[in-house]
């Protein structure tokens, strides 16, 4: 199931890994967590104005209005090659700050494994179900606070093995401390990409910055 570079305000599916008592499966579902009290596609988009439900905040996923039940009983994996984020940087002589583009992806894996949690919306107008989900994201550590150094969050990233109990049945304290894992910096690579990757032939391809001084690792 291979999916091209998307934007999570492209509001589109993702593939995602859910468990339940015949084992793993793998499926596609819309990108955008969408809380039970809206009734239409509309009530949805027009939310958007507001706030975007794209990610759920670890520190606060287990109190949330919106994510406490899926965090408690509908945790999924959400499968990616890598992530972008922007660093912004003032180089000497610009008026402002530019925002540069970054490639992020595991150092010795294809794959990486988000945390995410999952719900079934009904559209009532329609009768559709729809299946969805947020990536749940951390602080940064310290490779990625100095690229995404505004927010200074990543996705909160799973090994195999914690990856196997975020999807399994957990107790609440168990929940929480999957919820403040963190991997070190050496788990991940990354390189800057060119501006215009989402319409390249191909987006994860090195594209260097004079200006730019290197990460610190």
């Amino acid at each position: 199931m291979e999916v091209p570079v998307q934007s999570g305000f492209e509001y589109k599916a993702w593939p995602i890994i859910t468990a339940n008592d015949t084992g793993w499966q793998l499926e596609l579902a819309h990108w955008e967590f969408i809380a039970p009290w809206y009734k239409s596609w509309t009530e949805v988009a027009e939310s958007r104005k507001k706030f975007t439900t794209l990610n759920a905040t670890a520190e606060k996923l287990l109190d949330s209005k919106i994510y406490q039940r899926a965090a408690q009983q509908q945790r999924c994996l959400v499968l990616s090659t890598g992530f972008y984020e922007w660093r912004h940087y003032k180089p000497e002589g610009a008026s402002k700050e530019i925002a540069y583009p970054y490639c992020i992806q595991a150092a010795n894996q294809d794959l990486m494994l988000m945390a995410g949690v999952y719900t079934d919306w009904l559209d009532k107008t329609t009768g559709e179900l729809v299946r969805n989900f947020a990536i749940v994201t951390t602080e940064a550590n310290h490779l990625m606070a100095q690229i995404h150094n505004k927010k200074k969050r990543m996705p909160l990233l799973l090994t195999k093995a914690s990856a196997e109990q975020w999807i399994q049945p957990l107790a609440i304290e168990q929940i929480k401390t999957l919820l403040k894992v963190q991997v070190p910096d050496n788990y991940l690579q990354a390189h800057t990409i060119a501006k215009d990757f989402r319409t390249s032939a191909e987006p994860e391809a090195v594209y260097e910055y004079s200006e730019l001084p290197p990460l610190e690792r």
